[in-house]
């Protein structure tokens, strides 16, 4: 017995800055729509059961593990990606910092740190270490033990202050 098709909805997504129309199945992931569909290949794909943090993007402005939402919950919401913060010529203070601190290291991880790190500066523009490590907690890193990373974030809050 074969499966019934599922039928396909049209969703529109604001996606880093640009509305985006894409024909999905209900059950489509938004981290797969995101990589798949638009290319976004920022987007991680880790654990794909929301532990890691690599597929960590911004949902009107909040870290969302886009491995655990479905692509039709997100009509019509804001959804940034890591490239939509910058580019190697012009990068966000996030990632400026990511790179004089040495945040990073095989880089997995980073897209997703790097997105909470700013939804964090964006809440909280000059946080506690504690603070810090609080809303990176659920993000993993399996090739650093985080000191580079929480110094990364108080940097960026620095390049921000700074103007």
């Amino acid at each position: 017995m074969s499966e019934p098709k599922a039928e396909k909805v049209a969703v529109t997504l604001n996606v880093n800055g640009a509305e985006r129309t894409v024909t999905v199945e209900p059950r489509w992931l938004l981290s797969d729509v995101l990589r798949q569909e638009f290319g976004l290949t920022g987007v991680h794909i880790g654990c794909e059961h929301g532990v890691c943090g690599a597929c960590t993007i911004l949902v009107d402005g909040e870290p969302v593990r886009s491995c655990l939402q479905f692509a039709v919950q997100a009509e019509g919401a804001r959804i940034e990606t890591v490239e939509a913060l910058g580019t190697p010529e012009e990068m966000d203070p996030v990632q400026t910092a990511f790179w004089e601190k040495h945040g990073l290291q095989c880089g997995y991880c980073t897209p997703g740190m790097v997105l909470t790190a700013k939804a964090l500066l964006d809440r909280v523009p000059n946080p506690t270490e504690a603070e810090i490590r609080h809303a990176l907690s659920g993000n993993l890193c399996r090739c650093t033990g985080y000191q580079f990373i929480v110094e990364a974030v108080e940097r960026a809050a620095e390049l921000r202050a700074e103007g």
